[in-house]
C-alpha cells in the first residue's frame, strides 16, 4: 500500500463522542488532531461552536453527530439540528437514519430524509454522512441503502456509530462500495482501533476512517515502515 503518514492522518475522522466530553477533553481531541493532520474532528454537536474556535486556525474540520446514537428523531429535528451544527461551525454532517421506518419498509421516508439532510449540507457547502448502523440491519438493507444513496449522492455512506451491537466489517465495506463505486465514498467506523484493522477497511473501499485511535495507528503505520 502506498501510503504516507500524512495521507494517512488525512483520512482519520478523530472521534470523541462520549456522553461525558469535557472541554478539557475536547481541547485534547482538538490538539491531537491538529498534531497529527486529520481530517476533521468527530463530535457531538453541541460541541460544534467549541471546536471550531479550538481549530480556527486550522484546515481540520469540525464534524457534527446529528441524531446520534439512535437516529430516532422526526427528520424536522434532524434538519434543525443539522442547521443548528453549521450555524456553530460545523463543516461536515454525520446523521443516523431512522432504523425504525427502515425495518417498517418506508424506503420513501428514508429516502426522502437523506434528500432533506443532504441538501441542507450541500447549500451551505458542507459535506453529509449518512450512518447506516448496519449492524441492526441485513445484507439487503444495506444494499437498498446504497442504493439510494447512489441516487441522493451524499458525500459519504458510513457504517456504524461505535455504539450499537457492532462496528465496521470488511463484508460491510466491500459491499457498501461494490453499490456506490466512486460517486459516493465509504466512511468505516466503529472499532477500528488498530493499523492491521485499518489498512484493511482502506484496501476494501473506505476513504475515511471513525476513530478515537487515531494516534495509536498513526504510530502502528509508522513503525510498520519505518527504515
Amino acid at each position: 500500500m502506498k501510503l504516507t503518514k500524512n495521507a494517512l492522518a488525512a483520512m482519520f475522522d478523530h472521534t470523541y463522542l462520549k456522553a461525558d466530553a469535557s472541554t478539557k477533553e475536547m481541547k485534547k481531541l482538538c490538539d491531537e488532531a491538529r498534531s497529527i493532520g486529520t481530517a476533521m474532528v468527530a463530535v457531538n454537536s453541541c460541541q460544534s461552536k467549541l471546536c471550531k474556535e479550538l481549530l480556527k486556525d486550522t484546515d481540520i474540520h469540525v464534524g457534527a453527530a446529528i441524531s446520534f446514537p439512535l437516529g430516532q428523531t422526526t427528520l424536522a429535528v434532524k434538519l434543525f439540528e443539522t442547521e443548528d451544527a453549521i450555524q456553530n461551525g460545523a463543516d461536515e454532517i454525520d446523521y443516523v437514519i431512522n432504523q425504525t421506518e427502515l425495518k417498517n419498509g418506508n424506503w420513501d421516508y428514508i429516502k426522502t430524509e437523506m434528500e432533506q439532510i443532504t441538501a441542507l449540507c450541500h447549500k451551505y457547502n458542507v459535506l453529509c454522512k449518512v450512518i447506516f448502523e448496519n449492524c441492526y440491519l441485513t445484507k439487503d438493507e444495506i444494499r437498498k441503502l446504497s442504493e439510494i444513496a447512489l441516487e441522493v449522492k451524499p458525500d459519504y455512506i458510513k457504517t456504524s456509530t461505535g455504539f450499537g451491537t457492532g462496528g465496521a466489517t470488511l463484508e460491510d465495506v466491500k459491499l457498501m462500495k461494490s453499490v456506490v463505486g466512486d460517486a459516493v465514498k465509504v466512511k468505516a467506523a466503529g472499532g477500528i482501533r488498530d493499523w492491521k484493522t485499518c489498512k484493511a477497511m482502506i484496501e476494501a473501499g473506505a476513504e475515511r476512517i471513525g476513530t478515537s485511535s487515531s494516534l495509536k495507528i498513526l504510530e502502528e503505520f509508522t513503525n510498520e515502515y519505518s527504515d
